[in-house]
């Protein structure tokens, strides 16, 4: 259910050392993997497992949260859970013994089975060591004892689980943790997040983080010997290879030479994520504000699955017209990154997209939306790698000034070192 790419590289990695791999998923997402290199074929086995039908709550072909939209995502864990039997089935009958189960956050249910089959499991987590530090779910004890209680309580201030100090900003805003709670009350699986979390964490030997101590020392510190007590092992941060921008492609060829035409340093990328909705009000400020930066932009458009498509002010698109450039399609994220016309770029704050721009030493504005990303932004704000465009704390609510004063601060005054 989670991003592949962190465990492609992986497992692409394990078998370079000759490690023999079985990648298990459903087959749209296995059709939508990287193509493997020839040499390390031998050592791959995709395997395939098909989610149980759910066609009056998921549209067809939904695999994974990208094809639907986020109220829907309780359904397609309940589909998830359904392959439980299928994937207990599938370790049983391996003709070699499974040395290690290498899992996701969602299959609350497969440590038992490991459990009972002798193997033993990595939680490969792709939230860093700061997120599950202070999204932890608590133990089932714990959940058991507490169950009458709101989750999100407290989160609006510092954890009792966090000992050291922080910043007073370092906390969940008010619509963050609303949206948290909206998130679980549409959860129709039948199993909470948080016990999925505890269940996870309590039925492994190891946490594996995609992160790194250079910039999570105390929180990696916290998340072993604090929170969980086991080990945890920061694999690093897995950045992307670097692409070749004169690379001939057909998507790629139009943008280059919109981007070639611009000032070094000097755009600013937008890009929100696939799951993020914006709200009318939203896009409209996110627009005026691109609008009276006066700085050239480039800006990923594009809808959700199943959600409608947006709606731009009027005049806004004739007004920009030769300064920003508009996508209302699939974008090649890395490559615009990497162009040396990029100055800045204005993300969700995914992890994933963060880690892109970091490796490419793009700076960063910040405007988290959902789940972790808020908690993600107040880290790298903490750490002076990137700041957030204010918003109203109680709604979450930004304004077209704010976001043009946070772009302008960092693309004209460079308040945060650039590459």
């Amino acid at each position: 259910m989670a991003s592949f790419r962190p465990y492609v590289t992986i497992f692409k990695y394990l078998a370079n050392k000759g490690y023999r791999v079985s990648f298990i998923s459903t087959p749209r997402n296995i059709k939508r993997l990287p193509k493997i290199p020839t040499n390390l074929a031998p050592l791959l086995n995709f395997v395939e497992l098909t989610l149980p039908n759910d066609d009056h709550n998921l549209p067809a072909e939904a695999e994974a949260t990208s094809d639907i939209l986020l109220d829907k995502a309780g359904y397609l864990k309940k589909a998830f859970d359904g392959l439980e039997s299928p994937l207990a089935h599938f370790l049983e009958i391996l003709s070699y013994p499974a040395d290690w189960i290498i899992y996701d956050f969602a299959p609350h249910w497969l440590p038992p089975i490991a459990a009972k089959l002798g193997i033993p499991c990595v939680y490969f987590s792709i939230f860093n060591a700061t997120c599950l530090s202070y999204l932890a779910a608590p133990s089932l004890r714990e959940l058991d004892e507490d169950a009458s209680k709101n989750p999100y309580e407290g989160l609006s201030i510092r954890p009792k689980w966090i000992p050291f100090e922080f910043d007073n900003n370092f906390v969940l805003r008010m619509y963050e943790i609303k949206k948290l709670m909206k998130f679980d009350q549409a959860n129709v699986s039948g199993v909470e997040d948080r016990f999925r979390g505890a269940s996870i964490m309590q039925g492994c030997e190891v946490v594996a983080v995609r992160s790194c101590p250079e910039i999570e020392t105390e929180w990696l510190s916290l998340l072993q010997d604090e929170i969980h007590k086991k080990t945890v092992i920061p694999i690093g941060l897995l950045p992307p290879p670097h692409v070749n921008l004169q690379e001939d492609d057909e998507m790629w060829a139009p943008i280059k030479e919109w981007l070639d035409k611009k000032e070094t340093k000097n755009v600013i990328y937008v890009a929100l994520g696939s799951e993020v909705i914006l709200s009318q009000e939203e896009t409209t400020e996110l627009a005026l504000g691109l609008e009276s930066s006066e700085l050239p932009f480039f800006w990923v458009l594009r809808a959700p699955v199943g959600s409608t498509e947006y709606e731009l002010p009027t005049g806004f698109e004739d007004r920009v017209k030769g300064r920003g450039f508009i996508c209302k399609s699939w974008a090649p994220q890395l490559k615009i990154l990497s162009h040396p016309s990029v100055g800045a770029f204005l993300t969700h704050c995914g992890w994933s997209s963060v880690i892109e721009s970091l490796g490419i030493g793009c700076p960063i504005v910040l405007l988290p939306f959902i789940n972790d990303q808020g908690i993600m932004a107040r880290m790298l704000q903490l750490k002076n790698i990137a700041f957030e465009i204010p918003r109203n704390n109680m709604d979450g609510s930004f304004t077209r000034e704010s976001v043009a004063k946070s772009l302008r601060k960092l693309v004209i005054e460079k308040v945060i070192l650039s590459r």
